[in-house]
Parts: C-alpha cells; sequence; structure tokens
C-alpha cells in the first residue's frame, strides 16, 4: 500500500525493475496506478521477484537469449547484459605498472565473487608453483582472504577486492577464472576474455550460476569446471585448455556486441 501511495505521489513516467523482494510491492504499486512496468532479468531463468513481477509488466528485457522459452513471448526484448561504460576504458600500461608485472607471461584474473570462494582460493593457491611457471595471476579473494605468506611472491598478487583499478586490471587480463554471475561474466566476454567458470553449485544458489556459465560453454565463450570437480589438477587442466585453444575462443567471442544493450533499454524506455 505505501509503495502505491508514493507512486501516486510522484507520477513516474516508467518503472525499471531488475527483481530482488523490494521491487515486487514497487511493481505492482505502478501497475495499479497504470504506469508502465519494464523488467530487465539477468539469468537464464527468472527468480522468484521476476516471477511474481511478470504479469504486471508489458516489456521484459532478457541478458540470454535461451530465457525467452521461460517467459510470455509476446514480452520478451532479447538485450543482453548492460555493462558498466568504465570497464571499457581501461589502461594496459597502467595496468601493468599497477601491479608490478612484465609483459613476456600472460595474465590470469581469478574472481572468486564479492565474499570470496574458499575452494577457489584454496585451490589457486597450491596450483601457484605450477601456474606460476607460465602466467602472472590476479588474485580477487574476497575480504579477510589473503594470505601474507604470499605477499611477496613474484608474479601474484592478492587483493580483497579493486574498485578503481579494475578496468586497467581487465586490459591486461589474457584469461578469467570467475564465479559465473551474469552481470560479471557478461563484462568478460564484452571485453572478449575467455573464461573457467566455476559456477556456484545448487547446494548454494538457486542453480541460476550453472545455466549461466553452460550457456557461455555452449556458444564457446567459456569452460566450465563444477564446484564439485575443482582441484589443482581440474584447474591447471582447464586454464592449459583455454590457453591452447585461445583463437577459437576468441573467434567466438568477438561474435558478441554487448555494446549495445544499454541504448537498447534506453531506447524502449523512453517509448514506454
Amino acid at each position: 500500500m505505501d509503495a502505491y501511495v508514493r507512486i501516486r505521489k510522484l507520477k513516474p513516467d516508467v518503472i525499471f525493475s531488475k527483481g530482488g523482494f523490494v521491487s515486487v510491492p514497487v511493481v505492482i504499486g505502478g501497475w495499479l496506478n497504470r504506469v508502465p512496468v519494464l523488467l530487465h532479468e539477468s539469468d537464464m531463468t527468472p527468480g522468484l521477484a521476476n516471477k511474481i513481477a511478470l504479469r504486471f509488466a508489458s516489456k521484459i528485457f532478457v541478458t540470454f537469449e535461451e530465457a525467452a522459452k521461460h517467459l510470455p513471448k509476446e514480452k520478451v526484448i532479447y538485450t543482453g547484459s548492460p555493462v558498466r561504460e568504465e570497464v571499457l576504458k581501461g589502461n594496459r600500461e597502467k595496468g601493468l605498472a599497477f601491479l608490478g608485472f612484465s609483459r613476456k607471461k600472460p595474465v590470469i584474473t581469478i574472481m572468486g565473487g564479492s565474499l570470496g570462494a574458499k575452494k577457489i582460493n584454496e585451490t589457486v593457491r597450491e596450483a601457484l608453483p605450477e601456474l606460476l611457471k607460465k602466467y602472472q595471476i590476479v588474485h580477487l579473494c574476497g575480504k579477510g582472504n589473503l594470505d601474507e605468506s604470499l605477499q611477496n611472491k613474484e608474479g601474484y598478487r592478492q587483493f580483497e577486492y579493486i574498485h578503481g583499478e579494475l578496468p586497467d586490471i581487465l586490459a591486461i587480463t589474457d584469461f578469467v577464472i570467475s564465479r559465473a554471475g551474469s552481470n560479471a561474466i557478461f563484462e568478460f566476454l564484452t571485453l572478449q576474455k575467455p573464461m573457467v567458470l566455476i559456477p556456484l553449485s545448487k547446494f548454494a544458489s538457486r542453480g541460476d550460476q550453472i545455466l549461466n556459465a553452460e550457456s557461455f560453454e555452449r556458444q564457446g565463450y567459456a569452460s566450465v569446471l563444477y564446484e564439485e570437480d575443482v582441484t589443482v589438477k581440474s584447474l591447471i587442466k582447464h586454464v592449459e585448455e583455454l590457453n591452447q585453444n585461445n583463437e577459437m575462443y576468441k573467434t567466438a567471442l568477438k561474435k558478441y556486441n554487448g555494446k549495445e544493450a544499454i541504448q537498447t533499454i534506453i531506447q524502449h524506455i523512453s517509448e514506454a
């Protein structure tokens, strides 16, 4: 009721929602006030909030083309994922200087999600003696997960998280090892970075990251390493496969044009 009253006072021209439980009252309040509602679904299947909101929306933007089969066909518009503009403006020279890396070895950037991932962190560190023979490693390990014994390890830089320097780090990145949240992997896709994706298991999520990762693998953008299969041996094997088939991955990645997503969404919002 509060959302309905506030929207009635504000009189917005349109409501744009990306889901989340707090969005549902706003969407319903907008619909009751005859305000056009546009949804954006980031994953392969809609979360609970967007499932509830579907009936009140006039258009639903989807990140994955495959998501359309789970949604009302007449409302779906495929856009891809909006990507932060600053991520596309990284500088290689600044990235190399910030990390103290050379040009002689490829760079792997490892991201375990906002809180880090214990199993990924442990496996990466166990694999360092082998990985550092051929690669330089940037490891974003999450808050409280730094290993002080590795602070001065040549070719290895670890951070709890990175903000302003991330575009420069991605500019020098050759390969990515990451969870499979849609926002992050579409940034890597737009930057044409081959990926090893380690999705959250169904025990820790509703399985959306598994579907995201498998979609990217089918399209030739990534290799999937399931959480339960993560070992030092399997991690190194997947990295080597990316390296050996780098050109094949790059060819597939170049087919995606993600830079139009924001403009497409803005156009539909302005026409609502």
